[in-house]
């Protein structure tokens, strides 16, 4: 459990509870519960009659714990938030809890150890059970030398031999968990496995073509799955296959990916309920869900109650990529959840009974040895390694004398002084192509280059180096910006807009049209939209962007600003998912501290998800 304690900025600090008394109130003068966690507490009890102090800071914490990300809270683990203060003793806090009036009322819930808000239990129930019910029915029919057939076409050659193995295990499971870092041929693997459904499902007695549905948890991660699996499906139906899997593989080429709320029909005003559901299930015979590592519990929850049974469902993810924002992480559980309970990693041969397995691709086909390398030392949590291939100094991802590194690591004290060269010429690069309206000149510049940081505020973060920026190139042209839509300006959407067909996450370029005036262009899941910047809401410039924003998203180099040694952000996941975001080349601006703090750090939710998948009970 990483502390994350808040200083107050002042006595009128809106997370002091000025109300609160006894222990919450110690608890929130030392910045462990803010002040909704002590709102939302007292109320509880208010409404439940509880009267022991103990269990009602539970329910502070149980409430703080969501608000972290966790989905729960173990009481053991809560005296590593704050050392100093006198904290109960942990078996007999959990009893008392569990004895409660606001336990007996099922406000909270005692379980496998943990302490949840009934909520969350009931999600994360409800995720198990769904997955457990999916596992128990008699597995999907398969033509077996079909597929022994296809196999070969559609996975040619000893360089697919990962790819084919993880296809078989898909092929035949009504779940699978697709996992591999970035690079590793996720996508390419889920083209082709459509493919072999799609002649598998030809072969058998439905007239219908095969119902595919793809989706990720953002716009740009979807319309990144779109144009990944298109341009498989494009290599694959360019190759050696027969007549018959090329005319059942045709028809994929007509799917289209969209955001997992969008899939699920979100509706305005229904908060996390969607059309589909247990009542009204999706029609779909395949449903494969992208990035999945940003799935929250209740999104998670949501899509299982809403897929067919006898639907195959491939999760695909990385996951030691951050996590979901909200409460949860999911893939990571379902990861260790299946593989501690017995499930085999890509069995090699048949199964007699269907399950959740977890098909592991580890052979990096994307970006160079360089970048591999230092993702592999971020993986394994190996501080002096990632310094060495940062540094340069490991023999094993050195680049040639005849090529640029693929690494690079600047310490420099004012990052300003480094920043502003590649900074500068992109921004003028935009502007450039802007002002021609020269859409794929600006859209190609887009990709070219990103900045990314840890936080939105600060020194370190998005807002004050989308400034910078910005007051660089008023230095460089004498124009200073004054019309907040001027061209060249990047965009990134950062909220649904159902109407316009945006997504958060989406990103594109304001330039100048045949008449002079600005417009928005728009990469979304659909392709590039063109709309009147009048009808843009909720949009950011995306000079600069941050981590998790990033997450799904992908540029031919990357720039990762590091925060402070001591910001709550800092963690293994973040820098893992900072650096693979780089096709070609990336550039680590900080200090060794920095990275060190960094590996050392992990994202620990707290949930049990994998211990009910596994079938166990919560290490102590």
């Amino acid at each position: 459990m990483t502390a994350q304690l808040f200083e107050p900025t002042s006595e009128h600090d809106r997370r002091l509870a000025r109300s609160a008394g006894g222990r919450l109130a110690e608890l929130n003068g030392a910045g462990v519960i803010t002040a909704a966690d002590v709102h939302v507490a007292r109320t509880l009890a208010r409404l439940g009659h509880e009267k022991d102090e103990d269990v009602v800071v539970a329910a502070a914490l149980a409430t703080r714990a969501v608000r972290e990300g966790s989905v729960c809270v173990d009481l053991a683990r809560v005296p590593e938030l704050a050392p100093d203060l006198d904290w109960p003793e942990p078996d007999g806090w959990l009893q008392r809890v569990a004895a409660s009036t606001l336990a007996a009322q099922r406000a909270l819930v005692v379980e496998l150890g943990l302490v949840y808000l009934q909520r969350y239990h009931h999600q994360e129930v409800a995720v198990a059970a769904d997955l457990t019910a999916r596992a128990g029915q008699d597995p999907p029919p398969v033509h077996e030398e079909l597929l022994a057939e296809a196999l070969g076409s559609v996975f040619p050659g000893e360089g697919y031999a990962e790819q084919r193995e993880a296809a078989v295990t898909a092929v035949r499971s009504w779940t699978t968990v697709l996992t591999g870092g970035p690079g590793t041929g996720k996508t390419t693997t889920v083209a082709r496995v459509l493919a072999l459904l799609a002649q598998q499902h030809e072969a058998g007695p439905s007239a219908r073509p095969l119902r595919v549905a793809l989706a990720a948890p953002t716009g740009k991660a979807a319309a990144r799955l779109q144009e990944a699996v298109t341009e498989a499906l494009d290599e694959l139906l360019a190759g050696p296959l027969t007549d018959a899997q090329r005319r059942a593989a045709e028809p994929l080429r007509q799917v289209h990916a969209a955001t997992i709320h969008r899939l699920l029909g979100w509706r305005p005003g229904g908060g996390t309920r969607f059309r589909h559901g247990r009542e009204n299930r999706l029609p779909h015979d395949v449903v494969v869900v992208d990035e999945s590592s940003m799935m929250s519990l209740t999104l998670t929850a949501r899509l299982l109650e809403a897929v067919r049974p006898q639907t195959r469902l491939l999760l695909v993810g990385d996951p030691d990529q951050l996590v979901s924002v909200d409460a949860g992480a999911v893939l990571a559980d379902l990861v260790a959840g299946v593989t501690e309970g017995g499930q085999p990693e890509a069995p090699e041969e048949p199964r007699d009974s269907a399950g959740t397995a977890v098909a592991r691709l580890r052979t990096v086909h994307r970006y160079g040895e360089q970048i591999g390398a230092l993702a592999q030392a971020l993986r394994d949590g190996d501080a002096d390694q990632v310094l060495a291939v940062l540094r340069g100094s490991d023999p094993a991802s050195s680049a040639s004398a005849a090529s640029p590194p693929q690494v690079r690591f600047v310490e420099e004290a004012e990052p300003g002084d480094y920043l502003r060269g590649p900074l500068t010429r992109q921004a003028l690069a935009l502007r450039e192509a802007a002002l021609t309206g020269d859409d794929d000149a600006a859209m190609a510049a887009l990709e070219e280059h990103r900045l990314l940081c840890a936080h939105r505020d600060g020194p370190y973060g998005v807002r004050t180096w989308n400034r910078r920026v910005e007051q660089w190139v008023t230095e460089v042209t004498g124009d200073p910006l004054w019309e907040p839509m001027y061209p060249g300006r990047p965009l990134l959407v950062t909220a649904n807009d159902y109407a316009l067909g945006l997504f958060n996450g989406d990103t594109g370029v304001v330039v100048l049209g045949k008449d002079g005036r600005p417009r928005a262009v728009i990469a979304g899941t659909d392709g590039r939209r063109e709309l009147a910047v009048s009808r843009l809401g909720d949009v950011d410039t995306m000079h600069a962007m941050t981590i998790h924003k990033a997450q799904g998203s992908q540029a031919r180099e990357v720039t990762v600003l590091l925060p402070d040694e001591d910001s709550a952000l800092l963690t293994r996941e973040l820098l893992y998912t900072a650096v693979t975001r780089a096709r070609d080349r990336v550039t680590l601006v900080g200090s060794e501290a920095v990275v060190r703090a960094a590996v050392e750090r992990q994202v620990r939710r707290a949930s049990g998800l994998r211990q009910r998948l596994a079938g166990g009970s919560p290490a102590p």
